[in-house]
This record gives structure tokens, C-alpha cells and sequence, in this order.
């Protein structure tokens, strides 16, 4: 009797710790490199660092950036109409910005402390401010405001307007609107170009790069994009002259001589490519896409090559970088049914 009694425990006692292990490992960060994609491992030179569970539902995630001063990661979650704020250095949430309708673009300007997103579901930009973590303005950004980019001589936030055909101008010391530049069709992304001290806008559906003076905003040049389709995201590299241009409707990358104004190479990547991220470390431009395909390319004086392509996850279509510690960032909407941020670093 007192023999059965003492099994009966240690059943209990081992059903109850089996029980709290599984709940524990349901909250705790995974560093199981096994947990990455076989694809990923066997074809990107990359190693699974951790998934973090993120907040909210289920549901789309958009762009981020990050500030490397504070070692912060803004992260728009669309679905669920927030701006998630993820703390790199201590690995976890630490805010989460409510009340930004339909978020898509986010940009964090570290010299104003300020934060701005695009609020497509009620056609605003949203001021954030960085210490507090709370809006501090708001204004029109036109139809279908999506990405943004900073021009710090002038001060001024260039927001493309997607289907307004249109791009946005803020003035950041009022919080105002300026200004409207009319580009025509539907709008891709907009980048900042620290050589040139210009905007470059994504004209998608005119196949064309417009490039922007912040100091009158007139539209100086317009590149042509042969082989373009869907030119949404783009990336500057001002140390080297070049933009990168993803092609969402062909799966292209682009590479455009900023100097010579012109398309030098084309490059195969993953179906559906839409954020680009640099890591100016070690010189490697991420191109993630909606298929969860991420290509990776090294970016020379002289030249650019592939370094490697490989499924990352479901919806692996946002990526940034901490060029410091050379570890991406992947937001991915739903993995075993919430979403996550998969973060990897070079091997």
C-alpha cells in the first residue's frame, strides 16, 4: 500500500514538472538553430539566433526601423493597427504604440528623438515621440500613405502617397504639411540619398526612379527602369552611388548607377521582393520578399554579387538590420499560430 502511494507521487510529481516545462518553453526565447528553416541553414550563410514572441494577433506585419543609438527596433504591425517597440539589447517588447490605423510605414529620425508611421487606415503620419513612446501629432499624408524618408539639411519627411500618385511633404519642426509633388501612377518607396543630399521615389507603375531636391522639392531627374515591374522597394547606398530596386511583379533586383543615372545589372531574388536593408558592416544588402525568400548580396567598390538564398520563414517580406552586431531581423505574422520576430546573424 505505502509502495503503490509512493509511485502514484512520483507519476504526479513527474506529470505536474513535464506540464511546466512545456508552459515555460512556451513563453521563454527558442536559441535552437534547428528551429530556422533547413533551407535557410543549407543556403544562407546564417544562423538562427531566436524567435521572439511579439504581441498581438496573427496578423501583418510591416516595415521597421531601427535606431542604433537607443537599440530600438520600431516594428508596424498592420493587422493590429500598432507600432511594436523591441529593445535589441535586452531582447524583449518594451512598448507598443496603439491607435495607428493600419500602420505601414514606419521611420525613426534619432536626431528629433521622434518616430513617425504611416496611419494608411485614416490616411495620416503620426508623430511619436521617442522618449515617451506616445503620438504627439498628427497629419494628412495624402491617399495611401506607405514608406517615408528623412532629409535632415531641410528637415523636411517625404512620404509616398501609393495609389495618390503623389509624395507627401512634412515639415518635421511643425509637424505640418508643405507640400504635395505630383510623380504620377502608383508610388513605390522613398529613400534618402546622404551623397546627393536628394529624395529618390519609386515611380512603379511609370518603371522610373524620380529623384527629388529637398531644397525647393522639384523633381530634378527621372531614371528609366528597363526590366522594371513593380518597382516598390528600394535601397540607397550613398557610399557607392547606388540604388537598389526590388521588383515585386518579376522578381527583380535592380542595381542603378546614381551617377550615371542608369540601370548597370539585374539580379534574380525571391518571388514578390519588398523591403531592402543594409548592413553597412560588412557591406551586405538583404532583399526580403512575401514568398519568404530573403537573398543576401555583397555590396564592393567595383562590384555586386550573390551571397546566398534561402527561405527564412512564412511571410518573410520585412528585414532590418543592426549593423553593430550584424544580427537581421525578420517579423513574421504567424509561426504555430502568433506572430514572432525571427532574429539571425551571419555564420
Amino acid at each position: 500500500m505505502n509502495k503503490r502511494i509512493r509511485i502514484d507521487r512520483r507519476h504526479v510529481v513527474t506529470m505536474f514538472v513535464m506540464h511546466m516545462s512545456l508552459a515555460i518553453a512556451a513563453l521563454v526565447v527558442h536559441h535552437d538553430t534547428n528551429a530556422a528553416p533547413k533551407s535557410a541553414a543549407a543556403e544562407l550563410p546564417l544562423t538562427h539566433v531566436a524567435d521572439i514572441p511579439l504581441p498581438g494577433r496573427a496578423t501583418r506585419l510591416d516595415y521597421e526601423s531601427f535606431d542604433p543609438d537607443r537599440h530600438l527596433l520600431f516594428i508596424a504591425h498592420l493587422g493590429d493597427s500598432e507600432v511594436i517597440v523591441y529593445d535589441t539589447q535586452a531582447s524583449r517588447v518594451v512598448g507598443r504604440i496603439g491607435n495607428v490605423s493600419e500602420v505601414h510605414g514606419v521611420l525613426v529620425v534619432p536626431g528629433l528623438s521622434r518616430v513617425y508611421a504611416s496611419a494608411t487606415g485614416t490616411n495620416e503620419v503620426v508623430a511619436i515621440d521617442e522618449n515617451t513612446l506616445k503620438i504627439t501629432a498628427r497629419m494628412p499624408g495624402g491617399v495611401y500613405p506607405d514608406g517615408m524618408a528623412y532629409a535632415p539639411e531641410t528637415r523636411k519627411l517625404y512620404v509616398s502617397d501609393e495609389t495618390g500618385g503623389t509624395v507627401t511633404v512634412i515639415d518635421t519642426q511643425s509637424n505640418r504639411r508643405t507640400g504635395t509633388i505630383e510623380v504620377g501612377g502608383t508610388i513605390g518607396n522613398t529613400q534618402y540619398d546622404a551623397a546627393s543630399r536628394h529624395i529618390f521615389v519609386n515611380a512603379q507603375s511609370r518603371r522610373k526612379l524620380v529623384e527629388i531636391d529637398p531644397a525647393n522639392d522639384a523633381i530634378v531627374a527621372q531614371i528609366d527602369l528597363p526590366g522594371a515591374k513593380g518597382n516598390h522597394g528600394l535601397y540607397v547606398v550613398p557610399q557607392y552611388h547606388l540604388a537598389f530596386i526590388a521588383c515585386e511583379d518579376n522578381a527583380k533586383l535592380l542595381e542603378v548607377n546614381l551617377l550615371k543615372r542608369q540601370v548597370v545589372q539585374s539580379f534574380d531574388v525571391g518571388d514578390a521582393p519588398d523591403v531592402l536593408a543594409f548592413d553597412s558592416g560588412s557591406n551586405t544588402l538583404y532583399v526580403a520578399g512575401e514568398a519568404g525568400i530573403v537573398s543576401m548580396f555583397e555590396i564592393g567598390t567595383s562590384s555586386v554579387s550573390k551571397r546566398g538564398e534561402g527561405s527564412v520563414g512564412p511571410n518573410a517580406h520585412v528585414v532590418a538590420v543592426d549593423p553593430s552586431t550584424h544580427r537581421a531581423y525578420f517579423p513574421l505574422k504567424n509561426v504555430d499560430g502568433r506572430p514572432v520576430l525571427r532574429v539571425m546573424a551571419p555564420r
